[in-house]
């Protein structure tokens, strides 16, 4: 088969963050190629540029042999590329047809004819007429395959498409991969799931902090060796160290929260407990359900079924205020989308949380209240700012982290939910961060830490947990939480823990 796609040398900076380091990577007609890689390895990005939707700092892409400056997205779906979201992007209230038919200029009836010969060759059983609300995520994605096949895509990019599926959801999808394969086409799959790699792939490659590590033929690897390409150099026995680290007791404490079987939306039958002065960590990858988790527990989500106890209350199903009223606070992930009120001032965002909460019992807190509180964190956790009166988004994005974790501090929990606490920060706000979270932990305050950067896990947390698939299949104690473990937990290759 000839060369479908080839990228060469790709790199890509943003500011000063290099994110891809010389990517290079070929895929012919009829290959699947897995591609795999921690969070932030630089997967969506090199995806974005042969996308058209980032434009790429030095190297080149080629379709078919031929060079292609791929400045757009409408030049990559021109080109016979196309990209088969994690989450399918339909219009809910039009039907199955138009959302596949939509942006065409050939006649109905034409366009039509062709669309049901593409559906009986590929041997999806779905009707045209149904609303996109009414489909399955698994639906969804043959919906979104077959907008692919309408534009005569020859290369196929699949992003983490089992994520949601049932097990029967799967095995049909794997179906059409090998009829796709057999028809020609070149697919790109990313996934976290190292046992689909074997069962569906021809090639794959490994990708580490923007470069690959590893590629070939899947017949050359076996999952231990994939999960070493994931590993930073030098880390098959490496573990904490010998930092200094006091052990807790845990004989002698009552949990303050219990979370007993827990099932929501992306994940089951959790549990696990935390005690006072612990920190907790949560490993795995981008969609493994540990923010649903949080979410959850936090009372944004919906509880499906088990228990939520907080020193021995119930709290399962109470809503976020009162979550928060009885004591447990939670930073975001997306401090932007969810954390910051970037056009009010430092001192708002850091009192909000206290608005129409026992802390205050008011709409509003006085100036001179407000100044105090935030004024407080400001010179506990050493934010840079030059007044309390600056707009939020004036702040660097390390500054930020810590207004926001100040706001949550502020309304005194016994539980502090971080997830990706450093997400996006440089080394120095890093640095203080990790301060922040040591001193909550000598301050009693129970920590549950969601991160996907391993070395943070071995350097905080007291007790690890793994999340897979939606569900714990990994609880490492502090002597046993290493990078190897973790990672190799976090991308399936271990016995899932009894629940």
């Amino acid at each position: 088969m000839e060369s479908m796609l080839s990228v060469k040398n790709i790199y890509k900076s943003f500011g000063t963050n290099a994110v891809l380091k010389g990517i290079s990577m070929e895929l012919k007609g009829g290959e699947v190629l897995a591609l795999i890689g921690g969070n932030g390895a630089g997967k969506s990005t090199l995806m974005k540029i042969i996308m058209g939707i980032y434009q790429p700092d030095e190297g080149e892409i080629r379709v078919a042999g031929e060079k292609a400056a791929i400045t757009q997205p409408s030049q990559a779906l021109a080109l016979g590329i196309y990209m088969v979201p994690q989450e399918p992007l339909l219009f809910p209230n039009m039907t199955v047809e138009e959302n596949i038919l939509m942006g065409f200029k050939e006649s109905a009836s034409v366009l039509k004819k062709r669309l049901e010969q593409c559906i009986q060759e590929l041997g999806f059983d779905l009707h045209l007429q149904r609303k996109a609300n009414t489909l399955s995520i698994a639906e969804q994605q043959l919906v979104e395959i077959l907008k692919g096949m309408m534009r005569e895509a020859r290369i196929l990019i699949l992003d983490e498409p089992t994520s949601a599926l049932t097990f029967d959801e799967v095995r049909s999808l794997f179906k059409v991969v090998q009829d796709l394969k057999k028809k020609g086409i070149a697919l790109i799959y990313i996934t976290h799931r190292l046992g689909e790699v074997f069962e569906i792939a021809t090639h794959v490659a490994i990708m580490r902090d923007g470069v690959v590590t590893l590629s070939g033929p899947v017949a050359d690897f076996t999952k231990e060796m994939l999960v070493q390409g994931l590993l930073p150099p030098d880390t098959e026995h490496k573990d904490h160290g010998s930092r200094e680290y006091k052990a807790i007791d845990y004989s002698k404490l009552k949990p303050v929260m219990e979370v007993k079987d827990l099932s929501g939306y992306g994940f089951s039958n959790i549990t696990f407990n935390l005690y006072p002065g612990e920190i907790l960590g949560i490993a795995g990858v981008v969609g493994a359900g540990r923010t649903e988790l949080v979410s959850t527990i936090f009372g944004r989500d919906k509880v499906l079924s088990g228990k939520v106890f907080l020193e021995g209350k119930d709290i399962t199903g109470l809503s976020t205020k009162q979550i928060l009223e009885a004591g447990i606070n939670y930073v975001p992930e997306d401090r932007h989308y969810h954390g910051i009120f970037g056009i009010s001032s430092i001192a708002a965002n850091t009192t909000s949380a206290l608005l129409n909460g026992k802390a205050v019992g008011s709409f509003l807190i006085d100036k001179k209240s407000e100044n105090g509180i935030s004024q407080k964190y400001v010179d506990d956790f050493r934010t840079k700012i030059v007044s309390l009166a600056d707009l939020m988004s004036s702040l660097s994005g390390g500054n930020q982290q810590k207004v926001v974790i100040g706001r949550a501090l502020s309304t005194k929990p016994k539980v502090v939910i971080l997830d990706e606490p450093t997400r996006g920060i440089d080394a120095a706000a890093r640095g203080d961060v990790y301060h922040i979270i040591q001193k909550l932990k000598e301050e009693g305050v129970a920590v549950l830490m969601i991160s996907s950067d391993m070395e943070e896990i071995m350097g905080l947390a007291d007790r690890s947990i793994t999340v897979y698939n939606g569900r714990i299949n990994g609880e490492f104690d502090h002597a046993d939480i290493t990078q190897d473990a973790l990672t190799s937990a976090s991308f399936g290759i271990v016995k899932e823990a009894a629940s």
